[in-house]
């Protein structure tokens, strides 16, 4: 599966539970949508994801990516009932770092 380069960057440090590699996927004003909650710039991504990896352990295997509308379907997996899950995930791309995230 052919992913853009910060999409795969993104896939790794999530599956490394590695937070600072994954917010620097981020532009400075990128936005994420997760579970009814807002996250917005860089700080505030980066508590986010900290405080989802140390609870609940997330590993992302992507299933299938769709270029043209730029969303990755991804099994996940972790410490959470329900586990695992196929995920939405739909990215705003822009200068080779994601801008917006929606995860649904």
């Amino acid at each position: 599966m052919n992913l853009p380069i910060v999409i795969s960057d993104l896939v790794k440090a999530q599956n490394n539970f590695d937070s600072a590699s994954y917010v620097n996927c981020f532009n400075e004003t990128a936005v994420v949508f997760d579970e009814g909650k807002t996250h917005k710039g860089k700080k505030e991504i980066k508590n986010w994801i900290g405080k989802a990896q140390k609870v609940y352990q997330v590993t992302m295997k992507p299933l299938e990516y769709s270029e043209t509308k730029q969303i990755l379907d991804a099994e996940i997996s972790g410490n959470f009932s329900g586990s695992p899950l196929v995920l939405s995930y739909q990215f705003e791309l822009q200068d080779g770092r994601i801008q917006s995230l929606k995860i649904g």
